[in-house]
């Protein structure tokens, strides 16, 4: 590029500065505000507002004056449809979390029915999950057994919901929401999958008829105590338990291969308590190894307020596992409803989810429910079953309130070995391989900390598994912070396009100038990086250009168009630069600084020591100028900014 083709640049303007408390105020609305809630509220009047926040915190007041009976019809197939598979599940965690069943059951009434009226998602359905149950039992275990105290446990059990609802709710509320997000996908897929591998190891427990099991959760504790126990194993139960796996996998198989009979799948967990109920009773199979569920007492959710034991001294346990628990939960409900928010092309409002996941658990834990969330397989099923809104959730409610009100006593000759079938096929759907080959391909990174996280459930504990998953995804994310990348840009040919000289090879240098691109803000955990990352490209340039003889180096620029923000360690670090560069005899350029960056720049002096006739509104023009200096005599400082301002040059 010679003179000929430099002409005037563009003047790289400083944005008026904003009072303290109006910046102050827009940082923090875009911070926890981004989705702007309240615009609905403007220039309403004062009855219309009182409305509309009835209807931003309890949104079936919203869609509840346009519900159709149309609408009804699909939502009442879908209720039916998923409470036949809530009343196995909910039985089935319960026993997984070491609670009576009928509190898996007393879970799948009160919180579908709160969720209905204060979720967003018209397809997520609510109930117990695996996971939670397993924490549950992994993490309350350890200070009380469930079979020498099992009041207490309960007790505990209680406790722990109600904290983390009011964790979930707080969350919510003060909309904190993003720090789920901290759980990255990668996370959860192995989370899930090590959490899935390890309950269907606990349930041999149940397939093999076992009375004496480990409280441990790893592999190889689970393990131990199998096979040190084979003389106890019950051939009976064994087979019973096969039989049942594989008959729901191969509906499962069926239903996948045939979407059309998803409900065949859906109904096979009520249909193997049936079948397996009649076997016993019949066969009278709990006299020989087969064990069974025995007596639920019929009746409604009872009253649990005063169950609640804050006066515990296992107060502490009950908190870190309501926390735990509450952030697995939120985590699933919050990306299942998304997900199938996302086919039928509407939005959830992530923080009123939050809400209505807390006030569940709150109110739950009042009426003798244990920890609820939205499980992926129920929710799949609601989707399909054709649900339009979340009156499907109190259709399920409804049905299971009829169970509790009439049909407990069936569930008697219940054998447990059912229950544990219907859990390991629950559970083998969330081991989800492909997702971590897919994850391999992508992103290596990602795939290993979603192996560290399957890996630490497995060998260590749910607890452990979790804790280093989100350490090494903070450690991934501190990383980037910490190690940005830089480019050295070239020019396109026959344009004025720069771009990484890496990703285009056609790009070509600019002789006599060095073009660097950093790729991310500029904090004070990267400055100093940054700093010598900078130096190196000079050096390195330098040293290729004495060895390939070409012209010396002249100019460095710095694009910092993707610097979003700098910090005052930041803008040290670029007047340590710029003296670095003016000790070499070279002369440091800035182009492409964005609003915040020019702010800062300006108010820590950077503009007047570097000049302000050195920083370009492109790279282009950078270039240009510097082409234009090489080629020309050099003017005297501030002669550049002179001729700009006047046209001149």
């Amino acid at each position: 590029m010679g003179n000929a083709d430099y002409e005037c640049p563009h003047r790289v303007e400083i944005p008026p500065s904003k009072p303290f408390f109006k910046a102050l105020k827009s940082s923090l609305k875009e911070t926890f505000f981004p989705d702007d809630p309240f615009r609905q509220f403007k220039n309403q009047p004062t009855s219309r507002k009182l409305v509309l926040g009835l209807q931003h915190f309890v949104p079936i007041l919203e869609w509840a004056p346009s519900y159709t009976f149309d609408f009804f019809k699909s939502d009442l197939i879908a209720g039916i449809t998923i409470a036949s598979l809530a009343v196995p599940q909910g039985i089935s965690y319960a026993n997984l979390a070491n609670l009576p069943p009928i509190i898996g059951l007393y879970s799948s009434f009160v919180p579908p029915l709160v969720y209905a009226m204060l979720g967003s998602s018209k397809d997520l359905a609510v109930g117990t999950v695996a996971v939670a149950s397993l924490l549950i039992s992994s993490m309350l275990g350890k200070v009380v057994s469930p079979i020498e105290n099992p009041k207490l446990y309960v007790q505990l059990a209680l406790t722990s919901t109600f904290f983390a609802g009011a964790f979930q709710a707080s969350l919510g509320f003060l909309r904190l929401g993003f720090v789920v997000d901290f759980l990255s996908h990668a996370t959860i897929v192995g989370f899930m999958g090590g959490a899935a591998t390890v309950v269907c190891l606990q349930q041999l427990k149940g397939v093999l008829g076992l009375i004496h099991f480990t409280h441990e959760t790893d592999v190889v504790s689970v393990m131990k105590s199998i096979f040190s126990q084979m003389h106890e194993w019950r051939w009976e139960s064994a087979v019973l338990g096969c039989c049942f796996l594989f008959f729901l996998l191969l509906t499962r198989y069926f239903s996948k291969r045939k979407p059309a009979f998803f409900w065949i799948n859906a109904m096979m967990p009520l249909c193997s308590l049936i079948l397996g109920s009649l076997l016993v009773f019949l066969t009278h199979a709990e006299n020989h190894g087969v064990q069974v569920i025995g007596h639920l007492k019929k009746g409604l959710n009872p009253p649990s307020m005063s169950e609640l034991a804050f006066g515990s001294p296992y107060l502490s346990t009950a908190i870190k596992t309501g926390i735990i628990t509450g952030v697995i939960g939120l985590a699933e409900g919050v990306a299942v409803g998304r997900s199938f928010a996302a086919l039928k092309n509407y939005h959830i409002d992530g923080n009123k989810e939050m809400i209505a996941f807390g006030m569940m658990n709150i109110a739950g834990s009042c009426t003798s429910c244990y920890l609820t969330a939205g499980p992926f397989s129920r929710t799949a099923v609601n989707f399909n079953a054709g649900c339009k809104t979340a009156v499907s959730n109190i259709v399920m409610a409804t049905a299971v309130m009829i169970t509790l009100l009439f049909l407990t006593p069936l569930f008697h000759y219940t054998p447990l070995v059912v229950l544990s079938a219907i859990i390991m096929a629950a559970m083998l759907s969330l081991i989800d391989y492909k997702a971590m080959i897919h994850l391999w391909k992508v992103d290596k990174v990602d795939c290993m900390v979603c192996l560290s996280a399957y890996f630490g459930v497995v060998f260590g504990s749910v607890e452990i598994g979790l804790v280093i998953a989100v350490t090494v995804s903070l450690l991934r994310v501190l990383l980037f912070v910490a190690r940005p990348r830089t480019f050295a840009l070239g020019n396109i040919p026959n344009s004025s396009i720069y771009r990484s000289i890496d990703q285009y090879p056609v790009a070509n240098n600019i002789p006599g100038v060095l073009i660097l691109q950093i790729d991310a803000p500029i904090y004070f955990a990267n400055a100093n990086y940054l700093r010598e990352r900078i130096s190196r490209w000079i050096y390195e340039e330098e040293d290729k250009i004495k060895s390939s003889g070409e012209t010396s180096l002249h100019y460095v620029i710095l694009d910092i168009g993707t610097v979003g923000s700098i910090d005052t360690s930041g803008t040290t670090m670029l007047e340590e630069v710029q003296k670095n560069v003016d000790s070499k005899g070279l002369k440091l350029v800035i182009a492409n600084p964005r609003s915040e960056v020019i702010k800062k720049l300006e108010k820590s002096k950077f503009i007047e020591k570097i000049g302000r006739e050195w920083i370009y509104l492109t790279v282009a023009e950078a270039v240009s100028a510097c082409n234009f200096m090489l080629h020309t005599c050099k003017p005297k400082p501030g002669e550049i900014e002179t001729n700009r301002q006047d046209g001149n040059v």
